[in-house]
């Protein structure tokens, strides 16, 4: 486990060349943000939510968009801060040779910590902003919800009159091809990857470990549950990523002696 062989991560990302990370739903549970399929995630809880996240239902079912939106609005999202596992991310940057920080998350939470946005791919999209599914157009999040809060229970588009939704990849969506080729080219040079609170069963995102490690790669896998990465991992840790990944810091600002004050 990660308790007795973190010195020995500390030092393979220490004299790594190309160090990629990719995070889930795990990072930001600890900062209020429920996760989908872990013991108490909001799928697990109420199967029947999932079909919010499908195209095909969005699309073909307005009592799902209504659905959609009235847990849009009450998003825990909305207050949610950065935990100390987001801003050890933000330190960790400045310790090694960092590529690309690949987030299945669409909480923007990465990017309120301090992850420099041209190190960032939000693969799976961002909650805050709005698209439509017509005209393409896009804008600011709150503009549409509070059309939602002033009554409006599926809200169209104001310029086409076409189906909107949070600018996320929905099961079924095409993923944006530059950050899925970015990722891919990323994970194929890396060699110390980092899988951070993510399942790994959600494709093709997970598929990022395994082109990895194919090419050389040494596989961390930090997450609550097992993952079926877990057979191809040379480090595993289970504790809390709020934990885990500040003590991981500190060990490489020792390493490196880094004096700095760490956030």
């Amino acid at each position: 486990m990660l308790d007795d062989e973190g010195e020995d991560l500390a030092a393979a990302l220490g004299s790594a060349r190309h160090v990629v990370i990719l995070t889930g739903a795990g990072i930001s549970t600890e900062s209020g943000i429920p996760d989908f399929r872990g013991p108490n995630g909001v799928w697990t809880k109420d199967p029947g939510a999932e079909k919010t996240a499908s195209l095909e239902h969005y699309l073909g079912d307005r009592d799902v968009r209504v659905r959609a939106w009235q847990t849009r609005l009450s998003s825990p999202m909305w207050q949610a801060e950065p935990n100390a596992g987001h801003r050890a991310l933000v330190d960790l940057e400045a310790l090694v040779a960092f590529d690309l920080l690949v987030t299945q998350n669409i909480d923007g939470l990465h990017l309120q910590a301090g992850t420099s946005p041209d190190k960032l791919v939000e693969i799976h999209g961002t909650v805050h902003e709005a698209e439509c599914l017509d005209c393409g157009f896009r804008g600011p999040m709150h503009e549409t919800l509070a059309r939602v809060e002033a009554g409006e229970a599926d809200p169209a588009c104001l310029g086409c009159g076409g189906i909107l939704k949070s600018a996320t990849i929905s099961f079924g969506q095409n993923l944006v091809e530059a950050d899925l080729l970015r990722a891919q080219r990323a994970a194929l040079a890396s060699d110390v990857f980092l899988a951070l609170g993510s399942s790994l069963g959600v494709y093709p995102a997970a598929a990022l470990p395994e082109i990895a490690v194919r090419n050389g790669a040494r596989l961390a896998v930090l997450n609550a549950q097992p993952t079926p990465f877990d057979g191809i991992a040379h480090w595993i840790s289970r504790r809390p990523l709020g934990h885990v990944l500040p003590e991981l810091v500190d060990r490489m600002g020792a390493r490196v002696g880094n004096n700095r004050p760490l956030h």
